[in-house]
């Protein structure tokens, strides 16, 4: 042997193997010894899984039935269009899709008969080239490399002469979004009206960014992310096929570090695969990815949501001390508090494959006993404390601080029942104006509870006790009226209006105000209305805005009054003799003489221009023109 060439089967001899079971030693380098070939009986080298198992036709591809449904159906009456355009996240089989496409499009027998077909158990004569991805007439082209309009005019200048061997030129073009603009427009008019023996197949994970010059042209497919559960089915039969032994509940926690992507999930099971050295448990699984312990997270929960705040810190602590990061904690607390939210809604997703035992039981308990408006308030608290916990510095500490946080507020009432509490007089304002008792942290009524009063282990701040007076010693508002006045001598003519005009008065007591609006367009009017009660009385004033009807509005009660008075005015006697006298006259005003007298004794607590009830102005015992004002046309 020299060179790596057997010189008896140069010279024709026979050396008793044949040439498949006698490989030949690669060449080396003069003056060393060859590189010896590998052995006959040597295996092939380890094929990770996401490529052993890749999809070969579309029976294998999973959780894309309705991409499957309609190639099916065109393939079958032969409407099969000159492009097509790919389109998901990483991982759910953009480029495997493209290759089973290139794969029926030039399906063919070996005794050379066939036709373009999605019936592709058997292989035909270029399927195994087409799968492997080393076939001729199939160009995959990586689009982030060959990018500019050079590259694209070599394949314009290519597409035009037929294949070698297959029925049709297919080009793969993969992120086709990383081509430039220029190469798109060079693309356009080859992509329109192609040779009848080329098709393309575009795949992109970022289909924002393609052209929708390029988008009119193709047939478009958005391949969803793989459901959980049917990636759970998918690794149980890759494990069995394997010959390795999985929990369930270890599989489920890689379905749902995969986020959808079958890729990453055989990745990340081959991973795990090689981590456990055998039987893959969910503790294996946790211990690789850095996961925190589902029931541990789950009694987190729970303790935020009680409010102990010293077990939740411990439990964090706990957790962080065991390797898990703190972010991925927070993480799982609000997937967990989503998924409550879904079982309080979709009572049938317990039913999911890819929940544990503890997810389905204790989940299904929590979403009985917590409102929607908790868990929305928690899963809002929970993704700005994500943010906050991967910026800090010290990310343990920022998580302590948002758990602390989130157990303050699940003591917290709702607004609406902080109105139903004050309304009810059960809030936490005990009779004398002293703030009720307090009980002991930890304990009292919390979230999980039901809660007649406010937060026990923090109470909410209390509306304090309306003082006797204002600031500048005038006394404080105790009716609509006196509130109209109090913007009137503060020369806040627009609130005085708005009060006038649009408040329909539900519920008035000093420090609160509820009402409902009758102009429904003014949406900050109980804002800026909050915020001028306390420039004007130094307080600080409760104002909601109630879904009831609410009384009259001032200006509808005084049109009312005005229209009441003109009425009894005109039915008076000595009115309406004054009216048959005089054609063509009509009453005009109708003034009440105590009006005057008001104005020269302003009351303390009455408005500028309304007066309390007082007794009808005319009376058929006493005759009496003062006060009408007549009008006539003569």
């Amino acid at each position: 042997m020299h060179g790596g060439v057997d010189r008896r089967a140069a010279n024709g001899e026979s050396n008793g193997m044949t040439d498949a079971t006698v490989p030949a030693d690669e060449p080396g380098f003069p003056g060393l010894a060859p590189a010896p070939a590998p052995a006959a009986n040597q295996p092939a080298g380890y094929r990770v899984l996401a490529r052993k198992y890749r999809p070969a036709h579309f029976g294998d591809l999973i959780g894309q039935d309705a991409m499957v449904r309609t190639l099916t159906n065109a393939f079958a009456a032969g409407r099969i269009p000159q492009a097509w355009m790919l389109t998901g996240v990483r991982g759910v089989g953009k480029t495997t899709t493209a290759r089973i496409l290139a794969r029926a499009l030039n399906y063919q027998n070996a005794d050379g008969t066939g036709a373009p077909t999605t019936d592709l158990s058997r292989f035909g004569v270029h399927c195994q080239a087409i799968v492997e991805g080393r076939h001729i007439d199939v160009m995959e082209i990586d689009a982030a490399s060959n990018n500019g309009v050079d590259n694209v005019r070599q394949i314009n200048d290519a597409v035009r002469y037929a294949p070698t061997s297959a029925r049709y030129k297919v080009y793969i073009i993969d992120e086709v979004h990383m081509l430039s603009g220029g190469a798109f427009n060079a693309f356009l008019k080859t992509l329109e009206e192609p040779p009848p023996h080329a098709k393309f197949i575009f795949a992109t994970t970022e289909i924002r960014k393609v052209p929708v010059t390029v988008l009119s042209r193709c047939q478009r497919f958005d391949l969803r992310r793989v459901d959980a559960g049917v990636l759970v089915g998918h690794l149980a039969g890759i494990c069995k096929a394997e010959g390795i032994e999985a929990e369930d509940e270890a599989l489920a926690a890689i379905s749902r570090a995969a986020e959808g992507s079958v890729r990453d999930s055989l990745s990340i099971l081959d991973q795990a695969i090689a981590h456990a050295g055998g039987k893959i448990t969910l503790e294996e699984v946790r211990t690789m990815l850095g996961l925190s312990d589902r029931a541990r997270v789950i009694d987190l929960f729970e303790q935020v949501m009680k409010g102990d705040i010293a077990a939740a810190l411990g439990e964090l602590r706990a957790q962080y001390d065991a390797g898990a990061d703190p972010a991925v904690v927070l993480s799982d607390l609000a997937e967990f508090s989503h998924l409550v939210t879904r079982l309080k809604l979709v009572p049938d997703a317990v039913k999911d494959n890819s929940l544990s035992q503890a997810e389905r039981t204790r989940g299904a308990d929590f979403a009985e006993r917590l409102s929607i408006r908790v868990l929305a308030r928690a899963w809002q608290m929970l993704l700005k404390a994500i943010a906050e916990v991967r910026q800090a510095d010290r990310p343990v500490m920022a998580a302590e601080m948002a758990l602390v946080r989130l157990a303050h507020a699940a003591d917290l009432p709702t607004p609406d029942e902080a109105l139903r509490m004050l309304r009810d007089g059960s809030g936490s304002v005990s009779g004398n104006g002293s703030p009720a008792p307090r009980p002991p942290s930890g304990g009292g009524a919390t979230a999980l509870a039901a809660r007649p009063v406010l937060a026990a282990a923090n109470p909410a701040p209390a509306v304090a006790a309306a003082p006797r007076a204002m600031a500048n010693g005038l006394p404080q508002p105790q009716s609509l009226e006196d509130l109209v006045a109090l913007a009137s001598r503060q020369r806040d003519i627009t609130m005085k209006l708005a009060l006038e005009r649009d408040v329909r008065l539900v519920k008035f007591e000093p420090g609160r105000i509820e009402f409902a609006l009758a102009n429904a367009s003014n949406r900050h009017f109980a804002t800026d209305l909050s915020k001028r009660l306390k420039d004007w009385t130094g307080q600080t004033w409760l104002v909601a805005l109630a879904n009831t009807e609410g009384a009259p509005t001032l200006r509808e009660q005084a049109e009312a009054a005005r229209d009441k008075r003109e009425s009894d005015a005109a039915n008076h006697p000595v009115v309406r003799a004054v009216l048959e006298h005089f054609p063509g006259a009509r009453i005009v005003d109708v003034r009440d003489p105590r009006a005057a007298e008001a104005e020269q004794a302003p009351s303390a607590t009455a408005g500028d221009d309304y007066l309390p009830e007082a007794e009808p102005l005319f009376d058929d015992s006493e005759p009496d023109f003062e006060g009408v004002e007549f009008w006539t046309d003569n």
